[in-house]
Parts: C-alpha cells; sequence; structure tokens
C-alpha cells in the first residue's frame, strides 16, 4: 500500500464534480482524508473560479496504475484533453506525492508535481499533511506554506453542498 497525496480541482459545475470525486475516491479506496474546498482564480487563463482540495488516499496501485484510475475518473467526469493546456477542467486530479517518490514520466506524470508551488495545491495539502516532507526540498509543506510567495493569494472556504 502506498499513500497518494492528491490535488483536485474543477471549474465545470465544480461543487458537484469535485463531490463525484470524492465520493468516487471513498469507493474504490475506503477512507480518505480530504481538505476544505477552496475557491480559487483560474491560473494561466481567464476562465471560471475553480474549486480546489486536497486528498489522502492509500493506494494497492502502483503510482502509473493509479495515474491511468484516476485519468479515467477525469474522463468519466468530461475531462476533454484535446484543448490548450490552461483551460477550463470539470475535473483535475494529479497524484503530488506517492510516498516519498522522485520520478518524471512517462506522459505529465511527474512526482513530486510542480505545481505544489502554488497556493491552490499547496495550502489544501497542509491542510491535511503540515508534518508530510516533500522528498523533492527535504521541508515540511508547513514550512513551504511558511515561505510560500502565495500565503496570502486570497482563498474562500467552500461547502460541498452536493450530496457526497
Amino acid at each position: 500500500m502506498g499513500k497518494a497525496y492528491l490535488s483536485l480541482g474543477s471549474n465545470v459545475l465544480p461543487e458537484r464534480n469535485l463531490a463525484s470525486a470524492l465520493h468516487a475516491l471513498r469507493q474504490r479506496f475506503g477512507t480518505v482524508a480530504a481538505s476544505p474546498v477552496y475557491r480559487t482564480t483560474a491560473i494561466g487563463f481567464d476562465g471560471p473560479d475553480f474549486l480546489n482540495a486536497a486528498a489522502l488516499i492509500e493506494s494497492d496501485l502502483d503510482v502509473h496504475d493509479l495515474n491511468d484510475w484516476l485519468h479515467a475518473l477525469e474522463d468519466a467526469h468530461g475531462r476533454d484533453r484535446s484543448g490548450p493546456r490552461f483551460g477550463d477542467r470539470p475535473l483535475d486530479i494529479d497524484i503530488v506525492f506517492y510516498d516519498d517518490l522522485v520520478i518524471e514520466g512517462p506522459g505529465n506524470l511527474r512526482l513530486p508535481r510542480p505545481e505544489l508551488r502554488h497556493a491552490f495545491v499547496l495550502k489544501p495539502l497542509v491542510d491535511i499533511a503540515p508534518d508530510f516532507v516533500d522528498p523533492g526540498s527535504g521541508k515540511a509543506l508547513g514550512e513551504l506554506w511558511a515561505q510560500s510567495p502565495e500565503r496570502d493569494v486570497p482563498m474562500s472556504v467552500v461547502v460541498l453542498t452536493s450530496p457526497p
């Protein structure tokens, strides 16, 4: 079993899609530690705000099979990868950490995820695992957040009203 630290985001029917994704994670992996959900502005393009969260699961899948499973979950929620890299997304789930693996590839799989530097990824992870040590920097997530230049980026908490 490996511990996977996930970043979840959506800006297309975000409440429904995030609630559905968390439900699917619980159905497949059992207990899921989930962060609060935060509203953040789109980065890299003009679009509706995103809702972002983090989740911690214990997975019986290796990192590559988990990545494939998560892509299938995104696809089931209407994810279209044919458009621009930065755009609207019904569901985006990335593995930020898998245990202490540091890998690059195949495809876009990179651990730790470079998006860790952004508040929309880091803050939710800090909420569920402040003492986890990033194998890339050797620093605990709480320490990375304390040093983050995005620490003051406005992020309001959103309560999901869709059924889990």
